[in-house]
């Protein structure tokens, strides 16, 4: 099944956003625009004194004009290496902020994404886009930018040069322009779509890499690693036969490039032969005309060729734009209206593929404060059921409301607020323990992070680390256990204090040996609070003010542990097989 990738912004989408954020660091940009002036200035003296001087040696003039040229010259490469200078660090002063903006309002809007709609686009397409397109619009500021900035200035400034020391020659040379068009016109069609084509493979091969990097465990129990690098390298493959495509495209496009440039060439020599023959201009000037012409052959080939990394830099600018413009979470006017717990859901139905409904007309009433746990086998519907129960996953039709509303009414922040969803699958922040539970209260104090901590079992190993609630954790600090890191995550619903729980399998990593203090935590963690427990281990059930038993997608029994177990149903034959 195909994947639903982030957006992709389009072309004018893209131009404004760039626009709006280099208008920020404008000051820098200004001063980089003179500088490129001055270079491009700078660089007409070489030729037009050149051609003097050869005027000067074929009628004999004063040889203190070639010495005065000379000079000239050498202070004209002088000023145009200060320049370039100049114009390439402002330059860099102005860009790298605006991209740096760029880069933190995508990955704010990223991190305000559904997980389900991250699920849906691949950690592959997020992960390429924060990092090859960055890296690719990175290299454009250092490099293809300022070569582009300088390229357009010379040939501007050039042509005109050349046009100031004849006008006949500066039509000759422009004779070329149309052989250098119909090559543009030959590459851009073709080129274009492969780098779209380009961003999506180097997409889809983080993808296969990361699955790889992160199922590692999974497939070598089930001896599919061969079957995985086979993915990575199919993925790696086509990436490759992509840029090889583009690669000889360019080099097609580089002949033609070279044909116009021997066009050219050939019409200002040819038109500057008749001009002195006719004695209608001097050799000193078809000399300097013939220089400014081959000196235009790296800028336009340069304006030319990286018409490959602009549409290359474009196409990852597109797709950091794309996430950047995603409607920023909307500010919630107020307080959250929802004042109690009572949680509701009426009429459930969902279906991931169409006409394969995974619940159907389920409804389920949760009274404020109260516990109930979901069990049944695996497949009934229970992690879907709540999935929707947190807001995460819209229901293909019902209603879950919260505290009397409906939760599609609601500010999502509010939402956010006031439900919060604990899985299996947590993750540890590399920082302090401090850090990574005061993500759920921003400034909450020591006292409080240690009451939450104590209430969730994890006091004691907090403060046998090293350095207590300053010790860090994580990838780039001390491992923490499974168990451990669940705790954690309990402590910040703690500090969150939402009204309604959802718990989806949140004790199942803890393993046999801590098994029972996680679920102790999780029972804590849900006192006074409503909750919904996706029950793994049917110890969560035995616990719960109700026990509500799915099958297929639907709800077949409810009561509490006892009433079940006497009633000899499905939820008896369960906690049968469990006991045993």
């Amino acid at each position: 099944m195909s994947r639903q990738l982030l957006p992709i912004a389009s072309r004018a989408e893209t131009t404004r956003l760039a626009a709006a954020m280099l208008r920020a660091h404008r000051g820098p940009l200004l001063i980089s625009a003179v500088a490129f002036v001055v270079v491009g200035l700078a660089g007409l003296v070489a030729p037009w004194i050149l051609g003097d001087i050869v005027d000067t040696v074929t009628t004999g003039g004063d040889s203190s004009r070639i010495l005065h040229g000379a000079l000239l010259i050498a202070a004209a490469s002088v000023v145009a290496g200060v320049g370039t200078a100049v114009s390439v660090t402002y330059l860099a002063k102005s860009g790298e902020p605006a991209l740096a903006d760029l880069r933190e309002q995508a990955l704010d809007r990223a991190l305000h994404l559904d997980s389900i709609r991250l699920e849906e686009a691949g950690a592959g397409d997020l992960l390429s886009r924060m990092g090859d397109d960055v890296r690719s619009v990175a290299q454009s500021l250092t490099q293809i930018v300022p070569l582009l900035i300088q390229s357009l200035v010379a040939v501007v400034f050039t042509a005109g040069g050349l046009f100031a020391l004849d006008w006949r020659l500066g039509l000759a040379g422009l004779g070329a322009a149309p052989f250098y068009v119909l090559g543009l016109r030959w590459y851009l069609p073709r080129s274009a779509p492969f780098y779209k084509r380009e961003r999506i493979a180097q997409g889809e091969r983080a993808e296969a890499l990361v699955n790889g990097v992160q199922g590692a465990s999974t497939l070598r129990a089930l001896s599919r690693e061969q079957a995985q690098i086979d993915r990575i390298t199919d993925h790696s493959h086509h990436a490759m036969t992509i840029a090889l495509d583009v690669f000889s495209l360019l080099t097609r496009f580089g002949a033609r490039t070279n044909r116009s440039e021997l066009i050219g060439l050939s019409f200002v020599l040819g038109t500057g032969f008749l001009l002195v023959r006719e004695d209608l201009t001097t050799v000193g000037a078809v000399t300097a005309a013939a220089l400014y012409f081959h000196r235009l052959f790296n800028p336009i080939g340069a304006l030319l060729t990286i018409f490959d990394d602009i549409q290359s830099a474009g196409a990852s600018l597109a797709r950091l734009a794309g996430v950047a413009l995603l409607q920023p979470p909307p500010t919630p006017e107020g307080p959250s209206p929802v004042r109690s717990g009572t949680f509701e859901l009426v009429g459930i139905r969902h279906e991931y593929v169409e006409g394969h409904p995974v619940l159907a007309d389920v409804t389920l009433r949760v009274a404020d404060g109260e516990r109930v746990a979901l069990v049944g086998a695996t497949g009934a519907g229970k992690s879907t059921l709540g999935a929707i129960a947190a807001g995460l996953l819209t229901p293909t039709s019902g209603t879950v409301r919260v505290g009397g509303f409906t939760l599609d009414t609601l500010d999502p922040s509010h939402v956010r607020s006031g439900i919060a969803l604990i899985t299996q699958d947590v993750h540890v922040f590399s920082g302090t323990v401090r850090e990574n539970v005061d993500l759920a209260r921003p400034g909450a104090d020591d006292e409080q992070i240690r009451s939450a901590l104590g209430t969730v079992r994890a006091l004691s190993w907090v403060d046998a680390l090293p350095d207590g609630l300053d010790s860090v954790v994580g990838d780039h600090g001390h491992p923490l256990t499974p168990a451990q890191a669940q705790q954690l995550a309990l402590a910040r619903v703690l500090l969150h204090d939402p009204r309604v729980a959802v718990f989806d399998e949140a004790t199942a990593e803890a393993g046999s040996s801590g098994a029972r203090e996680l679920e102790d935590a999780a029972i804590a963690v849900t006192h006074g609070r409503t909750s919904v427990v996706v029950a793994h281990r049917l110890t969560q059930a035995r616990s719960a003010d109700r026990v509500v038993v799915m099958h297929e997608g639907r709800i077949v029994e409810e009561g509490t542990h006892d009433e079940l177990v006497a009633a000899g149903g499905r939820y008896a034959d369960l906690w049968a097989a469990w006991s045993s």
